[in-house]
């Protein structure tokens, strides 16, 4: 029984990503998991999390199999813990590791199914594995509380709590006093601001780089002292005072020695209302990269408030695309680019072909090339069509 036990465990360890991608489907897709499942950095660390716990078990029954084991609280699902009680989530999240652990079951009744067919194996197989899949993710759901409980009690001290607490009151729209909230925060809401969601795409990020990235986008912005909240170890949320616009080529090169980092700009707003308001355009956007795999390091509300909406539903997206377009959406870049900014120029082939620094003739030969490849006449379908390719737009490379 322990060869057999050794075995499954080795085929857990060299399995493809699918497996993987199994576990991470079910436990992001239950209903108290969407708004980490909407967060690109919660669900990032979510998947991370599920992957050290499969392997935290694997690898310990192949070094000792069907011998219990100890709790995971290896830095993955210490650093979820410490995300998830600075996002205000109640350990009920945890309850996603329960369906985690059964889609990881039915891929282990698979897998012992390949290694014998003897019902008197296969039986005492599953249950001694049953017993022990179920006691170890008890231990860790239970360490983890334990560690959020912990996390909480730390947080509910100081001017970082306190001012956690009053964002996440006007955020859920409570009705505050503006002068008594602006006082505890130490910023002036009565103003117009623009907020910022600063990420990053690495597991090991350090403040000193979110900082960094929002100190660059205060100058790019504003001469006044923004707000700055840390929301999770990856994630700062940021709200800069005042109603310029931000001077983006500044802010890209004031940023390009963060290669990790990326920001996404909300809209202006103001008062409290305009606080929350241009918040969640930033958390829109945001969003909207994840789901679109989008490369774009900085990226604006205002760019994509469109393509946000059309892509709230992925799957009718991915249909919109393919029956507008039809042919040219695995064309090439060069064609659809084309098309995508003689549209954006008012179907002006001149200005197009000076944006695009190429011959006027060049441009005329490639529209023609994109146009035969429509599923429609262009002219009887722009609006459509440009909506489209602004969705492959903001698709990973373009795709």
């Amino acid at each position: 029984m322990r060869e057999l036990i050794r075995r499954g465990a080795e085929m857990v360890l060299n399995g493809p990503p699918e497996w993987l991608e199994e576990v991470d489907r079910a436990t992001l897709s239950i209903e108290n998991m969407k708004a980490i499942a909407d967060d690109p950095v919660l669900a990032a660390a979510t998947r991370r999390t599920n992957r050290a716990n499969l392997f935290h078990w694997a690898s310990s029954n192949l070094r000792d199999p069907g011998a219990p084991v100890a709790a995971n609280l290896g830095a993955e699902p210490l650093a979820i813990a410490r995300d998830l009680v600075r996002r205000g989530v109640t350990e009920s999240a945890l309850h996603a590791y329960r369906t985690g652990q059964n889609a990881a079951w039915l891929r282990w009744m698979s897998i012992a199914f390949d290694l014998t067919s003897d019902p008197d194996e296969l039986r005492e197989l599953l249950e001694v594995s049953a017993r022990s899949i179920s006691s170890f993710i008890d231990a860790t759901i239970a360490d983890i509380s334990a560690q959020m409980r912990a996390e909480r009690d730390e947080l509910t001290r100081g001017t970082h709590a306190e001012r956690r607490e009053v964002v996440a009151l006007l955020l859920d729209g409570a009705p505050l006093d503006t002068h008594h909230a602006s006082q505890r925060l130490g910023y002036k809401l009565d103003q117009p601001h623009r907020a910022a969601v600063i990420w990053s795409d690495q597991p090991e990020s350090d403040l000193a780089s979110l900082e960094a990235a929002a100190d660059a986008l205060t100058r790019a912005t504003s001469t006044q002292r923004p707000l700055l909240v840390v929301a999770s170890a990856a994630t700062l949320w940021v709200w800069v005072p005042g109603a310029t616009e931000p001077d983006l080529e500044r802010l890209r090169a004031a940023t390009r020695h963060l290669p990790a980092i990326r920001i996404a700009l909300g809209s202006t707003g103001r008062g409290i209302e305009g606080f929350r308001r241009s918040h969640l355009d930033a958390l829109t956007t945001q969003r909207m990269v994840a789901r679109l795999s989008s490369e774009q390091r900085l990226v604006t509300f205002d760019e994509v408030r469109l393509v946000a909406l059309i892509t709230r539903d992925p799957e009718a997206a991915d249909q919109f695309v393919k029956h507008t377009l039809g042919d040219l959406e695995p064309a090439s870049p060069e064609l659809k680019a084309t098309l995508l900014t003689f549209l954006d120029e008012g179907c002006n082939a001149s200005r197009a072909a000076t944006r695009l620094h190429t011959h006027r003739n060049t441009l005329l030969r490639r529209l023609a090339r994109a146009e035969a490849l429509l599923p429609r006449p262009l002219e009887q379908n722009r609006i459509h069509v440009a909506a489209a390719l602004e969705v492959l737009r903001w698709r990973a490379s373009g795709a």
